[in-house]
């Protein structure tokens, strides 16, 4: 069916169709909005959204008043409650479904609260991103009319007293529209979603892939990659493209999608658009909407609002853990070229919350952003403030110089004598030689990172790498039980992560030989 003919519903229809105006009168409507559904819970209540609707400036008002939380801090007084079925908490009604959220850094899962709103914010903001792709060029607008494939986590949701749980990747797919489904656009079906086994749902999608005709495929690259690497081994092709000819669109997030790109189009016969997405547990904050551009545009006009802290040593310890009371600004107020830690109030009773991710503005007018790593996730052992995108970039440019490819890595800051080291753990298949690989990028980062340029002369005396194949990164993530989903290995280790990573070297390579 061709993409025009798709009957969207009215109140969708509607949502899209929102007045273009500033980014700050739309988020002042957006957090009023907030503040009125809100305004006779209990944190409403608490925190007197009443008196804040009522000021002349009830953006300041709201920062006056509303303290910052990480997730710790506004479960332990708040979300608590939620689990145990206690309605008008932080949002009005009981709270049906929870994404459970621990990254790769956590010991025990984050419950974040769902709610029907914000499940139709998001499915409101993938229409926007969806409209946004009639505008590109040089790409099968056919393709828009295809399937789907969304390989996600499972949508059969654990069941607690008064609530669901589960990846929200697996939440957002059980409450698909019904007219999607009707299309038949959503694959791999709600049959083959249920499966929780990653292994399992895996081999059925392969057994099934001949009966699709995908033009979107959605998900992690690695396990993406994975997926279809078994799909062409099953049917002897050379390529995707000889099963699924109007494959397009490679619609990815949560983590940087250029390490993977080059093993990703060795699977390809015609190139594809890539289009990057900022869907966190939390709601779909961004999404690319233009054509061959880095940025990410915030969705400013649907369900959140967004606040944004410094990254910097006034508001962050050197732990990556936020001061109580931060310097905040709302998007008007802000700098190209700066990170930020971001902050955002939603309507599923998140406020003014940390979802731990930095952000810089690349475009003020076009109001677009990128991530640039997360506020635990980066390496500032004394000074070097390396982020997980000079990373990224670093391992990049290495990658190209040598032409090998590079598609998973992680690193760690060690003591080195009286002053300390970073030691990489590069993931790949190909033949590098450590010690020119570890200069490349140690050169790489000094011409991209004047702080790690500068500690390099002083207290951080040695960059080592050691290379390992690829597999050691998935079976490590198998092993914690974090497979296929939303689950990415982190880019930076630190604390019980960093001993856990060295214990399973240490046994592989007993076991292994390696």
């Amino acid at each position: 069916m061709p993409y025009f003919d798709i009957k969207i519903p009215k109140s969708i229809a509607r949502a899209l169709k929102l007045p273009v105006s500033d980014a700050r009168r739309q988020q002042l409507k957006v957090l009023k909005k907030l503040l009125k559904k809100a305004r006779f819970t209990q944190f409403g209540q608490l925190y007197k959204f009443d008196e804040i609707l009522l000021s002349r400036h009830p953006g300041k008002r709201f920062q006056q008043i509303v303290p910052t939380y990480n997730y710790s801090k506004i479960y332990q007084e708040w979300w608590y409650k939620t689990l145990e079925g206690i309605p008008d908490v932080c949002w009005p009604g009981v709270i049906k479904y929870f994404a459970l959220s621990s990254g790769t850094s956590e010991a025990a899962s984050k419950y974040i609260p769902i709610t029907k709103e914000l499940i139709r914010g998001n499915t409101i903001t993938s229409f926007k991103q969806l409209l946004s792709l009639t505008r590109y060029e040089d790409v099968p607008k056919r393709a828009i009319g295809k399937g789907w494939l969304m390989l996600g986590g499972s949508t059969q949701l654990q069941k607690g007293p008064t609530y669901y749980a589960g990846d929200l990747s697996g939440i957002q797919q059980k409450n698909i529209p019904f007219w999607f489904l009707g299309l038949g656009l959503y694959k791999p079906g709600k049959k083959i979603a249920k499966v929780k086994d990653w292994s399992t749902k895996l081999e059925e999608v392969v057994e099934n892939a001949p009966n699709w005709d995908i033009g979107f495929i959605v998900g992690v690259p690695a396990w993406l990659q994975l997926c279809i690497e078994k799909i062409i081994e099953r049917y002897k092709l050379n390529n995707i493209h000889e099963l699924w000819p109007n494959l397009a669109f490679y619609v990815h997030g949560g983590v940087a999608m250029e390490p993977y790109k080059k093993g990703f189009e060795k699977l390809l016969g015609k190139p594809i658009t890539y289009i990057e997405t900022y869907l966190a547990s939390e709601g779909f904050l961004a999404y690319q909407s233009r054509q061959d551009t880095r940025g990410m545009q915030l969705s400013l006009n649907n369900n959140i609002f967004f606040e944004f802290v410094p990254f910097d040593d006034v508001n962050f310890d050197a732990e990556g853990n936020m001061v109580d009371n931060p310097q905040a600004y709302m998007i008007h107020e802000i700098e190209e070229n700066k990170d930020y830690a971001i902050l955002i109030s939603t309507n599923a009773g998140a406020w003014r919350y940390a979802i731990g991710d930095t952000v810089r503005l690349t475009d003020k007018e076009k109001c677009e952003i990128i991530i640039t790593g997360r506020t635990k996730h980066f390496l500032s052992l004394v000074g070097e403030h390396l982020s997980v995108d000079n990373m990224t970039r670093a391992i990049e440019m290495a990658s190209e110089e040598l032409n090998i490819f590079i598609p998973e890595f992680t690193v760690a800051g060690v003591p080195h004598g009286n002053f300390f080291a970073h030691e990489w753990y590069v993931g790949t298949n190909d033949k590098a030689d450590e010690k020119a690989l570890a200069k490349i990028i140690d050169d790489k980062l000094k011409v991209l990172n004047d702080d790690y340029e500068v500690e390099r002369r002083h207290a951080l005396k040695a960059v080592t790498v050691k290379i390992l194949p690829e597999q050691i990164f998935m079976d490590f993530m198998n092993a914690k039980g974090k497979v296929g989903g939303q689950h990415k290995f982190p880019r930076v280790l630190k604390g019980k992560m960093q001993d856990e990573w060295k214990s399973f070297l240490a046994k592989h390579s007993l076991d292994k030989n390696i």
